[in-house]
């Protein structure tokens, strides 16, 4: 059951007459979940990131990327909804189509919690309630976790998620802050990201250290980047490298040797893991529920 004192979203919120029977996802952890969710049949319009369940995704129109959709696809396909993401798309894309009297559902879940509840939301939204029995298990998972972090002492985490150049010695590294989903999970699987206080300067010069910072007016500040020496001096005990949204690989393991004394260097601990546990909130956090906290743990 929906826990009564929760605010969700529903179709009448989002101004539908009913319950959606064709969506376009322009977010892929959106994609997956409604497919996990029992709504896959729904969907008539995906991204070109959309990978997850690659078995039941072949043949549905894809509409080019998160960033870069084409809009006269997306109308042509006459979706009862668009489900977009803050993080994920454009606003001016998102103001495109509903100036083309499509509706919009922009989601922008920064927690774990907000991810549950964000599928909560779908339930509702696309009235699919025989699903609320596996929502329920993956929120006994959240709960159990939330108290195992509350009693232990957390790893330090550094993980970053770009760098520039793309190989080579590293100028930079972009990372997260507080205000994030993967500084949360990273949080509920025993890790404390080291960078969680650190917001992001502008310009550039500001970031790495090298000039006064400007006022971020509206520009965000959830992804600050940093440098190899900054890292260092924070002795992270892990490192994860995640294959998105930068594809990290095994190159670029040994872009810390440099810094010997950083204990997860030092200790083995730099870790290539599947992005998308990561950065994805949506079904896909049972499953990092489960992986994540052996990958910090020694």
């Amino acid at each position: 059951m929906v826990a009564a004192s929760r605010t969700l979203i529903d179709w009448d919120t989002l101004g539908l007459r009913a319950a959606p029977q064709r969506v376009v996802s322009l977010v892929p952890s959106v994609t997956e979940s409604l497919f996990e969710l029992g709504a896959g049949e729904r969907v008539a319009g995906i991204t070109d990131y959309c990978i997850h369940p690659a078995e039941k995704l072949a043949g549905l129109p894809r509409i080019g990327g998160p960033k870069n959709p084409d809009l006269d696809l997306i109308r042509s396909l006459l979706p009862d909804l668009v489900i977009a993401d803050r993080d994920e798309n454009r606003r001016e894309d998102v103001e495109r189509l509903e100036a083309a009297g499509l509706k919009v559902w922009v989601t922008f879940p920064c927690t774990a919690r907000e991810a549950i509840d964000l599928l909560w939301s779908l339930i509702q939204v696309f009235e699919i309630p025989q699903r609320g029995p596996s929502l329920s298990a993956l929120e006994t998972s959240f709960e159990f976790a939330t108290l195992a972090a509350a009693n232990m002492t957390p790893v330090r985490v550094f993980c970053p998620i770009w760098r520039e150049p793309a190989s080579g010695p590293a100028r930079w590294w972009m990372t997260i802050s507080h205000s994030t989903y993967t500084h949360d999970l990273l949080r509920l699987c025993g890790g404390e990201n080291i960078f969680g206080g650190r917001e992001r300067r502008y310009p550039l010069a500001a970031d790495l250290g090298e000039a006064e910072a400007e006022p971020p007016g509206e520009r965000d500040t959830r992804f600050p980047r940093v440098t190899s020496q900054e890292v260092a001096e924070l002795h992270p005990d892990v490192i994860l490298l995640p294959s998105e949204p930068f594809p990290f690989s095994v190159p670029d393991l040994s872009a810390f040797e440099a810094n010997p004394d950083i204990p997860a260097v030092r200790d083995r601990r730099i870790r290539l893991v599947d992005g998308s546990l990561l950065t994805w909130p949506g079904t896909r956090l049972a499953k990092a529920l489960a992986e994540l906290p052996s990958l910090l743990q020694a």
